[in-house]
């Protein structure tokens, strides 16, 4: 299957700055072409939200998703990450939710043979929590697991290391070297170029919001480590000067449906009576957006597939029913989760600078013989320690006092207090340990990768 290139997909529009828009194909259905369209137009925001800044260096990364759902699908996918290691311009790779099915037993051995297949990517490779790696663990077909033990479990092996996994891992921060937030080793941060990456968990369905009766301990206390997590990286990329932030998740949250606070939402009796778990994340991600001039994106796995693999689009509005101009989000869905991948070029000294492909591994690429063996110094039955950080007084202070010059790792404090309409409950500054800032550089992606334009697109409330 060729490369689907975006720019064959799109009208030529008028006017000046249109003249920069590249004609599109008509071989294609007219379904496909609009499609393409809206996934061009709302790329536009990422264009024209970009501030003056001087030369940055060119880089891809890869996303995937959902490869491993049985043990055949383990070589199948080491052939995907082979193929993606095969492309010198991809820096990075993430494995964007869902290390196995829905209906395997969560078992220790199985998330080890799973990571073993992950560690074999050449290039540093970045692990997002899923609905199937921990939330589906509580059905009797997947072994009838605690899923918050089983996210624990996750915790200690596969999130253990302060680096990513591969075998040229990129140094990253997670959440947990904040005191107030030790257990969330899965939300994590690194920094490619003037880019700013976020990985969260937010899996699907709903992000786990359970309907019982009682505190929903495991989701009321994730959603305020999330918000807390977004703000932080709204100031910490506001200060280190960056251009774009890229928010990875693998739950969908459907921005389309936004529900504005209401003063007096308690006298209503009719309720709707699905609650929308994903409601203070997309708040975050509004508040995200005011804080960071900059273009925002939103990556996450899709749950119906797009025509052209993965779409494009602005879907999320503000409280005021506005249009949220710097976010747009990428729904990925590979028509061949196995042989596809989605590669995203960023070049800021291009117009535009962001390019979205579909590529697809050889069809002359060898399947591997056998699936590696993660290399454990430890009895298998154990679990590795996660190293101790020390009593946060020993932690530097986040943010420099105004005036001073700031360091090259500088992380940020006196970050203000998240509402308790979305989700927080107060809290005051917190400290965190800085990581190494790690330029990644590289090439812009392989012969036959396509440009997408852009241009913003409005949606009813």
């Amino acid at each position: 299957m060729p490369i689907i290139d975006a720019r064959r997909l799109v009208k030529r529009p008028r006017g000046l700055r249109a003249a920069r828009i590249t004609a599109f194909a008509l071989a294609l259905g007219r379904k496909a072409r609009f499609a393409a369209l809206g996934s061009a137009l709302a790329l536009a925001s990422w264009w024209a939200a970009l501030p003056a800044h001087a030369e940055a260096p060119a880089f891809s990364f890869a996303v995937i998703a959902n490869t491993m759902q049985s043990p055949a699908d383990e070589a199948p996918t080491q052939r995907l990450i082979d193929a993606i290691g095969r492309e010198r311009g991809v820096s990075f790779i993430v494995y964007d939710g869902n290390l196995k099915g829905a209906k395997e037993a969560c078992r220790d051995a199985l998330y080890e043979r799973r990571h073993a297949v992950l560690e074999t990517s050449r290039q540093a490779l970045f692990f997002v929590p899923g609905q199937h790696d921990w939330v589906d663990c509580v059905s009797a077909q997947a072994g009838g697991f605690d899923p918050v033990e089983r996210l624990d479990q996750l915790r200690q092996t596969l999130l253990g290391d302060a680096d990513s996994m591969g075998q040229n891992p990129i140094p990253l921060t997670r959440e947990s070297e904040v005191s107030r937030f030790r257990p969330y080793r899965e939300n994590v941060r690194w920094q490619a170029g003037d880019t700013v990456f976020i990985g969260l968990n937010a899996p699907s369905p709903n992000n786990h919001y359970l309907t019982a009766g009682g505190r929903n301990g495991e989701f009321e206390d994730r959603v305020i480590a999330n918000a807390f997590w977004l703000e932080h990286a709204g100031e910490y990329a506001k200060r280190r000067g960056a251009r774009a932030i890229v928010v990875f998740i693998q739950g969908d949250p459907d921005p389309e449906r936004y529900e504005r606070p209401e003063r007096f939402a308690w006298l209503r009796f009719a309720r709707n009576p699905r609650r929308d778990g994903f409601l203070e994340f997309k708040r975050s991600l509004v508040k995200l957006a005011q804080i960071f001039h900059g273009p925002v994106l939103v990556i996450h796995s899709d749950d119906e597939r797009a025509s052209a693999g993965f779409l494009i689009d602005q879907p999320l509005r503000n409280d005021k029913g506005s249009l949220v101009t710097n976010l747009t989000r990428i729904a990925l869905a590979p028509h061949d989760r196995l042989n596809q991948w989605i590669q995203i070029d960023v070049d800021f000294d291009r117009k535009p600078p962001l390019r979205v492909t579909l590529r697809d591994v050889p069809r002359q690429m060898p399947m591997p013989a056998t699936p590696p063996a993660l290399q454990r110094d430890e009895p298998a039955a154990s679990m590795p320690a996660v190293p101790s950080l020390g009593p946060a007084s020993e932690l530097p202070p986040l943010l420099q006092p105004p005036g001073q010059p700031q360091p090259d790792s500088q992380p940020l404090e006196q970050l203000p207090r998240i509402p308790a309409d979305q989700g927080g409950g107060g809290y005051g500054p917190a400290t965190a340990v800085p990581p190494a800032q790690r330029n990644v550089q590289g090439a812009p992606g392989a012969s036959g990768t396509s440009g997408v334009p852009a241009s913003s697109v409005q949606r009813g409330p």
